[in-house]
This record gives structure tokens, sequence and C-alpha cells, in this order.
């Protein structure tokens, strides 16, 4: 009988130890449930849980799964709870695609020569003629803000004016060349290809006769003596102070 006892107080000791291992393991269970809930509380619910003195959390609302069918052929599920835009496409209208002439080849390529010839009366005609009344308009303008204004449009146009210029002295220099190398090639010669430092002499040299027949040769050559001497003055040696 002594010997029984004991075995028996031994095994009511397991069966505790046990039970208590279990609620260890539920309790721990419980406390990770518990923080991934608070972790999903916004702050504003918590403070409104600790002001009514409740132990209550509120569960965040599940997100909401995608959109998806269970067949194909049935119409897809959408919640109610999203509004709908003000601005949706009931009628899909063409959308108009703006083209580049430039670089579109319906357009047809661009012939320079044509341009330049069609579009010349530009240069000769309408410039000078706008330059002609924007002096007449700053004779009798009193302003000086109205006289700047005519004076800046006067200073645009002969910009415009002088950028076409050399231009077109260069290719009436090219159009010429080629025209005297086609006769040369058809007697037999072979045809000679005009370098780049040809081409710079050829222009300074129709810069010479124009400012010749024009009478701007003398200014000209005085403003450039003016420039080289102020390039070579900065490379003078300066004096030392006594």
């Amino acid at each position: 009988m002594p010997d029984t006892e004991p075995t028996a107080e031994t095994s009511n000791k397991t069966s505790f130890e046990d039970d208590d291992d279990d609620d260890a393991e539920i309790s721990s269970e419980e406390e990770d449930e518990i923080k991934r809930e608070l972790a999903e509380v916004t702050f504003e619910e918590l403070q409104k849980a600790r002001s009514d003195g409740s132990d209550m959390v509120y569960r965040k609302q599940n997100v909401e799964k995608k959109n998806s069918r269970a067949n194909k052929n049935r119409p897809m599920e959408i919640s109610s709870k999203k509004p709908v835009s003000r601005f949706r496409e009931v009628i899909q209208v063409p959308k108009n695609v703006s083209r580049d002439p430039r670089f579109e080849s319906l357009c047809g390529k661009l012939d320079v020569d044509g341009f330049k010839k069609r579009y010349n009366f530009i240069y000769e005609n309408t410039l000078p003629s706008e330059k002609k009344e924007l002096k007449k308009l700053m004779r009798n303008a009193k302003n000086p803000e109205v006289v700047d204004e005519l004076k800046d449009k006067m200073a645009k146009i002969d910009k415009e004016v002088k950028s076409a210029l050399p231009k077109r002295t260069e290719k009436d220099i090219l159009s010429e060349h080629k025209k005297k190398e086609r006769e040369a090639a058809k007697r037999g010669k072979q045809p000679f290809y005009l370098k780049k430092s040809e081409l710079r002499k050829q222009k300074l040299i129709e810069k010479y006769n124009e400012l010749k027949e024009s009478g701007k040769l003398e200014a000209f050559m005085e403003k450039r003596r003016r420039k080289n001497a102020s390039k070579e003055h900065r490379y003078l040696p300066y004096r030392r102070p006594a």
C-alpha cells in the first residue's frame, strides 16, 4: 500500500504539469494574435477604445480581392463601394495623331533649291518693305518705349536678312561650280570637287566685290584693322612701374 501511493501522486503531478504546458502554449499563441491585430489597428481606433474604457480591438477590414471570374462566361463582379468616375469613355473616338512633315515620307522630300526660289521674295521684298514702314513709324513715335520696340524689330529684320545672304551666296557658288564641272565632264575632263578652303576664298571674293560696289569697303577695312590691332595688343608685354 505505501508503495502504490507515491506512484499515484507522481502521475497526478505529471498530468498537472502537462496542463500547465498546454496553457502556456495557448497563451503565447493568443499573444501573437493580439500583436498582429494591434499592428493592423489605426491610432484613432486605439484612442477611441481607451477613451471608452473598453478593451475591444477593432479589426481592420480584409483587403478586397482582385476582380476575378469564377467562369470566363460569367460577368465580372465589381464592388459597389468604389465610386464610378465622372469621365468615362462610353464611345471610343479616334484620336488625332499629329504628324511632323519633316519626318514623314507621305509629305515627300524637301527640295531646298525649290523652297528658296519660291520664298526668296520674303528676303528681297517683304522684309525690306517692313523695315521701311518701321522707320516711318519710328519718326512719328514720341514714346521712348515704342521707339525701343521698333528698333528691336528692325534689328531682327536685319539679322534675318544677313543670315540668309551668306547661305545664298554659298549655294550660288556651288551651283556655278557644278555647272562648270558638268560642262568640263562632257568634254572628257575629270571633274574637280570644290574644297572647303576654296569655297571660303570664293565667299571672301564675293563679299569684297559686294562691299566695293556698295561703297562700304573702306569702313569695313578700318573696322577689321582696329579689331586686329586690339588682338595684337593683348600679347604685348606691359611696362613695369618706375
